[in-house]
């Protein structure tokens, strides 16, 4: 029987060691070097690339339809949020012209009535223009508590603009030098010219050039353009002095006899928020 030497089994297994180890190192090292990788760990490599495709693919595709639903709904959600925001932007822009617009004729208002210091007046706002008799009156909200009467001249922006023809408590009814009434809205003015004053009743409106028609004119002084129109105060029934525009040419009458002035308004009679009454003049002393 063959005796078992266990120094050769020793010396077989560190030979085996450094050749395994041996081998390891050198393809260690030539797999360092190498930019291309062996034939055999690139068909593993494709193998494990396409299995993952399979296997993600289905879920990829349901990712991606999820978060199309998602952007869909959320686009969705951002657009309704942006047509609010246009909505809401027009109705602000829109508030702001109508604040800018009553803030303009305010202070048209204020400049008048820096220039009527010998006058007692009352500013007033209007509330009611009926569309029916949109050139004949209108109504604002002081009365007879607020020293309103009848006949009392109305002034806006710059210049007369009619009269107060009806008194409640708390409003007044005002018609306008562009009313068809021709028995209510007599003026006595006054026209100053570089040859002097002339005198004359101002008592119709001509709607075609938008122009307050004067005549029973007194005097024989040259009218022109420009010439300057106030009230005269005579009659008693408004106070005198109160601008009202200047003249734009003068005609013959329909029956020849003196003429007629028409005159451009210095008050503009179609936009009308805010209205000053003249209650009288101040008196001195």
């Amino acid at each position: 029987m063959k005796k078992f030497n266990p120094n050769k089994n020793i010396i077989i297994t560190l030979i085996l060691v450094i050749f395994v180890v041996t081998v390891l190192s050198v393809t260690a090292a030539k797999r360092a070097s190498e930019t291309k990788t062996n034939f055999f760990q690139s068909i593993v490599n494709d193998s494990v690339g396409i299995v993952d495709k399979v296997i993600s693919a289905p879920i990829r595709f349901v990712e991606n339809s999820a978060n199309s639903v998602h952007n869909l709904f959320t686009t969705y959600s951002e657009n309704e949020r942006l047509k609010q925001k246009i909505d809401s932007y027009d109705e602000l822009e829109q508030k702001n012209k109508n604040y800018q617009r009553e803030i303009n004729s305010l202070k048209e208002e204020l400049e008048l009535n820096k220039t009527l210091t010998n006058y007692e007046k009352v500013t007033a706002n209007v509330i009611t223009r009926s569309p029916n008799s949109w050139q004949d009156m209108l109504v604002v909200d002081k009365g007879s508590k607020d020293g309103i009467e009848t006949n009392m001249a109305v002034m806006s922006q710059k210049g007369l603009i009619g009269r107060v023809i009806e008194v409640n408590l708390a409003s007044s009814k005002i018609e306008l030098l562009t009313s068809e009434n021709q028995n209510s809205n007599h003026f006595p003015v006054r026209i100053s010219s570089e040859g002097g004053e002339s005198f004359g009743v101002m008592n119709d409106y001509d709607e075609k050039i938008g122009a307050l028609v004067v005549d029973q004119l007194t005097g024989d002084q040259e009218l022109k353009a420009g010439d300057v129109v106030q009230t005269s105060g005579l009659g008693g029934n408004s106070p005198a002095d109160l601008p009202i525009g200047t003249v734009m040419e003068m005609k013959s009458n329909s029956f020849g006899l003196g003429g007629q002035v028409y005159v451009k308004p210095y008050a503009q009679m179609y936009d009308l928020s805010v209205v000053t009454i003249v209650k009288r003049m101040v008196k001195e002393g």
